[in-house]
């Protein structure tokens, strides 16, 4: 079986930096658990990065969310804490908006019989890449791990679940 980890903006500003919130910082043993089991089984990891340039409060994004966070080549930007220690072992994705369309032409490459998605923020980034990975490949098993992803918003974190699983994500 071909597998997928997809690890969506784990980055420090979403975690303790800019936008971080607690809900977040807890995941981190559980992905680190999760992404050497992938190591040890020889599996794809990718893993996504929200991606900003020093003008970000002059883009369409930073007017209506107007707080810096993962400029490039900052400290806010890089992958949070133990995470960091496995970027080698994926792909790096870089992104400039919530879904990646280069996460899209990486997926249209191969094909995957399970895709597990985690990561922040659920009810933004996550759905978004969800979707995108839905699209390009209807009919791999998608999952969004619930215990590995976090939202700051509790309310937006449940309904996206449920609007996941109305398109056919798995969420365990």
């Amino acid at each position: 079986m071909k597998k997928l980890l997809i690890v969506v903006d784990y980055q420090t500003d979403f975690v303790t930096g800019s936008l971080g919130f607690p809900a977040a910082k807890k995941l981190e043993p559980l992905l680190v658990q999760k992404i050497k089991a992938y190591i040890k089984e020889k599996q794809d990891i990718i893993f996504t990065m929200d991606t900003h340039q020093t003008n970000y409060l002059k883009t369409l994004e930073g007017k209506k969310l107007p707080v810096k966070h993962t400029i490039v080549n900052t400290e806010g930007w890089q992958l949070y804490g133990q995470v960091r220690q496995y970027a080698k072992h994926g792909t790096i994705i870089t992104k400039e908006t919530f879904g990646s369309d280069e996460l899209m032409l990486y997926l249209k490459t191969y094909t995957y019989d399970l895709i597990e998605i985690v990561g922040v923020v659920s009810h933004m980034c996550v759905m978004a890449n969800a979707i995108i990975t839905k699209t390009v490949q209807p009919n791999a098993t998608i999952r969004v791990l619930r215990k590995l992803t976090a939202g700051f918003n509790p309310k937006l974190h449940e309904a996206t679940f449920k609007l996941l699983q109305n398109l056919h994500i798995d969420v365990l």
